[in-house]
């Protein structure tokens, strides 16, 4: 019997990075209003730390709010860079796969005419119908899909998608998640469903013992405080070279037409560089359909 999926708690994280940012790192470039309003009040007292450069003394506040700034540092880019991809290329329709706490739908005035799903594992996505509840403007459309399990082609049709429009794929946070045969299966599957002029925008880590032995440390350092780390019940199974991801993109009819580090994404912000390596092991890539 499957062990039945629980609501993601990497979510919650990347989402309370985005809360300290919002208006506070980058300002003008970005922002997300929503992050906060998603976050449950428990989760908000270390973004409000960060947000305020209050160090705490007790340490497992300290390793909450060394986690939370951590997370901002890496989310301002990495959203600066896929907003950006969407903003250049208007599609019709845009999914966002893996959305967790995700706030675009609500936040990014230029998708209010645009036909927006969702798709992400059942658990995870109750916890964000949850949140979202109170947040004013139109949801996007749910689509509960296990990616190990279910078919997204499918899913997705069933929900509404049109395959014969053009369509802007984000695929954010979730690549390192699935397994390599997962990647395959998903892309090929988002292939089938994308008309011409379609776009696919994936962000994904690349090999590196360094971010092997950082996740490690921050679970033990979350471990130091009698908690189990964030990590424990989602660990990386695959990681890619900038190489390997744009041989799976191109083998399914896309143009790799941009691939760039957070780290570099950051020092054209001017955000940030504390966790350099961190930054230079995330990519973002940009592929186009003919």
């Amino acid at each position: 019997m499957s062990t039945p999926l629980r609501a993601s708690r990497t979510a919650v994280l990347v989402c309370q990075g985005r809360a300290a940012a919002d208006g506070l790192i980058a300002p003008g470039r970005f922002a997300d209003p929503t992050a906060l309003r998603l976050l449950r009040p428990d989760e908000r007292e270390s973004v409000q730390w960060v947000r305020e450069a209050v160090v705490p003394r007790h340490w497992q506040q300290r390793v909450d709010y060394e986690s939370v700034r951590a997370s901002a540092e890496m989310m301002v880019p990495r959203t600066v860079a896929i907003d950006d991809a969407i903003r250049s290329h208007p599609s019709s329709q845009l999914v966002i796969l893996g959305a967790g706490l995700d706030g675009r739908a609500w936040r990014m005035p230029e998708l209010a005419d645009v036909a927006i799903f969702e798709i992400d594992q059942p658990a995870s996505q109750q916890d964000k119908r949850d949140r979202a509840a109170g947040l004013s403007g139109s949801p996007p459309t749910y689509v509960p899909v296990d990616f190990g399990r279910d078919r997204l082609d499918q899913a997705l049709a069933a929900a509404g998608h049109r395959a014969d429009q053009a369509t802007t794929w984000v695929c954010e946070g979730v690549v390192p998640y699935l397994t390599r045969v997962q990647v395959a299966a998903t892309v090929g599957a988002v292939a089938t469903c994308s008309a011409p002029s379609s776009r696919l925008i994936v962000n994904f880590q690349v090999p590196a013992i360094s971010a092997s032995i950082g996740r490690l440390a921050a679970r033990a350092l979350t471990a130091s405080t009698g908690r189990t780390s964030v990590w424990a019940h989602e660990p990386w199974r695959s990681t890619w070279t900038p190489a390997a991801m744009a041989s799976l993109l191109v083998r399914h009819g896309y143009t790799v037409t941009r691939d760039e580090d957070l780290l570099q994404a950051a020092e054209a912000l001017t955000t940030p560089t504390r966790h350099r390596r961190a930054l230079g092991n995330g990519r973002v890539m940009v592929a186009d359909r003919a």
